[in-house]
């Protein structure tokens, strides 16, 4: 259920109710019973989408193949890189 944020006209306190969709606005502040006036809420940051839910996961194509290219090959042999040349 979402949460929908009002603010009453007569004591400018600001309140929170947790709401279903299809529920009706509230119209009188639980504090003073003043006339309340619901806010435009910012919404949620959050994006889902991919395989899972790190930042790591919406890297482009092309880090991820500049990635491979930077790994050493695990399978070729360490000498190249450490040993001395004749």
């Amino acid at each position: 259920m979402p949460t929908y944020e009002y603010q009453c006209q007569k004591c400018k306190k600001p309140h929170e109710a947790l709401q279903s969709i299809t529920a009706k606005p509230l119209t009188k502040c639980p504090k003073c019973g003043g006339r309340l006036k619901r806010l435009m809420g910012s919404g949620s940051g959050f994006i889902f989408k991919g395989s899972g839910f790190y930042i790591t996961d919406y890297r482009k194509k092309s880090y991820h193949e500049a990635k491979k290219k930077d790994q050493p090959n695990s399978s070729g042999s360490s000498s190249s890189s450490t040993g001395s040349k004749t």
